[in-house]
């Protein structure tokens, strides 16, 4: 009876996570209303996981909409599968964050995460153990810029929630 929530300015891109992960993150995002998530392949991504009966397309939905339904949402999210991060990084990610404020969240001696952020924003966050230096400074040179949410080395899982947060 009621319009969906509104959907928050972001694009998250996420390095792709273990499975079991994976789907709790699915539903987070969703009821915290992502409209667009890239899975993401990073170093630090273990190859098996690529494999995970949970990145097929009904899997994907399903974690989704148990998300969307917690938020009383009807709207899925668009989620993109990027296997391979250089060309990713290099040809369409400058692209995908033009006109938006593009943070890293990496633990480290850089800025504090920015709070209450109004305007689009993408935002990648790397797997269990961080981005590799190499990460850091190809997304850096495609605009994004590190952030940290202080000295403690959060899981993924609960870095997104954090960064979702503290950002809207």
């Amino acid at each position: 009876d009621q319009p969906p929530p509104a959907k928050l300015p972001i694009t998250l891109l996420l390095a792709l996570p273990r499975p079991k992960m994976l789907r709790r993150v699915l539903q987070t995002i969703a009821a915290m209303g992502v409209p667009k998530l890239v899975l993401l392949n990073s170093y630090r991504v273990e190859k098996s996981f690529w494999q995970t009966p949970f990145l097929d397309p009904a899997a994907i939905r399903e974690n989704l909409v148990l998300g969307l339904e917690q938020a009383r949402d009807t709207v899925l999210p668009e989620i993109i599968v990027e296997k391979r991060f250089k060309p990713f990084v290099e040809d369409r990610l400058p692209a995908l964050a033009a006109g938006s404020l593009g943070l890293v969240g990496h633990p480290g001696p850089w800025p504090a995460c920015p709070r209450a952020v109004e305007k689009p924003v993408t935002l990648a966050i790397g797997p269990e153990g961080g981005w590799i230096p190499y990460e850091v400074d190809k997304l850096r040179e495609a605009g994004l810029h590190p952030v940290q949410l202080g000295e403690r080395i959060l899981r993924v899982e609960t870095a997104v929630s954090a960064l979702l947060a503290r950002l809207f």
